[in-house]
């Protein structure tokens, strides 16, 4: 695991912060830079054809032991979420976690809690990797690229273990929403990929939310302050009724559970005279998602008849569908994660996702590709750590899917 854990501690110390409000793709320099580190790793292991695109995209081939084999794919992405501060990370390890709470060094008001983390007293015993607090760790997901470059490596210093061709896909900005813009799935050329960018061990999330992104734009008047009486339309104060006015005791993500779909307003920006909100809109079911922008756009005409001289726009874009369609129809992808996960000894569970992965955008532009564990918990936040041993089962689990999609035929 030493090699596993080295990579680990490596990449997150890159700053790798997706941009959601950058033109340049990719969004931030560190995704840049990881990327060229990345493909330099595989070149270095032997994989001949390792390298990055000028959007920021790696890929290369591990090359088959097995004739015949159909190819398939391993895909993580490189960037972080913009939530929490992604800069100047300082991983802590923690050998042989006691089971208890852990106080992060840097910020004393930052304490992983094991009443509030479900399932962290189970990993007492365990390595597990925290940031010091005052910044994310970024284990989502460079756990997934630690984990498929370690597995990589296997693969690469035994030609023993019988596989198809690998294609291996590291993707920038699916943290905002455009991981898969500019990749090419008939490059990757596979039957079926899979994603590492989940929870825990063992969970196969064949299923995800359907999303859209809002932007709600009020444009006011704007005035000084001194002169505004009955001249001033303050877009501040209609942007804060626009969100009181939205559902939250239902169709929020705070106030909802399992298969529940949600409005979630999460930045704010602008000032007097014109004031943006960005609201996700989330549901497994894909109509729903109209419904909800609907909802939306009628909050907006009613303030406007309430304050005739604002302006309110509600502008939607698509960002991913549910991947469950396309997975119904290739059903093989994700039997072969379960028998995987049992041949690596673990028990396979499977999950429907409160998010999305690149595996949904990928499903729809035809490449059915499930998510599996990659060992990460508490992600988006400085609170986020992952457990070394997770990781290390989630590198078993690929190298027998590789031995599993070896024994089938393209």
């Amino acid at each position: 695991m030493s090699s596993l854990l080295g990579r680990f501690l490596r990449y997150v110390q890159v700053d790798t912060t997706a941009r959601e409000d950058s033109g340049s793709i990719p969004s931030s320099p560190g995704q840049l830079e990881l990327g060229r580190m990345l493909a330099g790793e595989l070149a270095a292991l032997g994989v001949a054809d390792a390298s990055q695109d000028e959007h920021g995209i790696v890929m290369g081939t591990v090359p088959a032991t097995t004739p015949g084999a159909p190819v398939t794919a391993w895909a993580a992405h490189m960037d972080t979420s913009p939530e929490a501060p992604g800069a100047g990370v300082k991983p802590v390890v923690h050998e042989r976690y006691d089971g208890g709470d852990i106080a992060l060094p840097g910020d004393p008001t930052k304490v992983i809690r094991v009443a509030e983390a479900g399932g962290l007293a189970e990993l007492r015993g365990k390595t597990l990797i925290t940031s010091d607090g005052t910044t994310l760790l970024g284990a989502d997901d460079k756990a997934g690229v630690a984990v498929i470059m370690t597995a990589v490596d296997r693969l690469m210093a035994d030609r023993g273990i019988a596989h198809g061709p690998l294609r291996i896909v590291f993707t920038c900005d699916e943290e905002a929403g455009r991981g898969t813009d500019k990749l090419d799935v008939t490059k990757v050329g596979a039957v079926g990929a899979y994603t590492l960018d989940g929870e825990g061990a063992g969970l196969i999330e064949n299923e995800t939310f359907s999303a859209d992104l809002a932007t709600v734009t009020v444009k006011g008047r704007n005035i000084h302050p001194g002169l505004a009486t009955g001249r001033m339309v303050n877009a501040v104060r209609l942007a804060a009724e626009f969100a009181r006015r939205m559902p939250w005791h239902s169709m929020a993500p705070e106030t909802t559970a399992g298969r529940e779909g949600f409005l979630h307003p999460y930045t704010v920006e602008g000032g007097v005279g014109e004031t943006a909100i960005k609201i996700l809109l989330r549901s497994f079911d894909s109509g729903e998602l109209k419904r909800q922008a609907d909802l939306l756009r009628g909050i907006a005409a009613q303030l406007v008849a309430e304050h005739p001289r604002a302006e309110i726009d509600v502008a939607v874009v698509e960002q991913y569908r549910n991947m469950a369609d396309a997975l119904t129809r290739a059903p093989r992808v994700v039997e072969l994660a379960a028998e995987a996960v049992r041949r690596a000894g673990g028990t396979p569970s499977f999950k429907a996702i409160r998010g999305g992965t690149d595996g949904s955008r990928m499903s729809a532009m035809g490449l059915p590709t499930p998510n599996l564990s990659a060992g990460m918990h508490n992600f988006h936040s400085p609170l986020e750590y992952a457990c070394l041993e997770e990781m290390e089962q989630a590198v078993n689990v690929l190298v027998e899917l590789a031995r599993l999609w070896g024994g089938e035929r393209g």
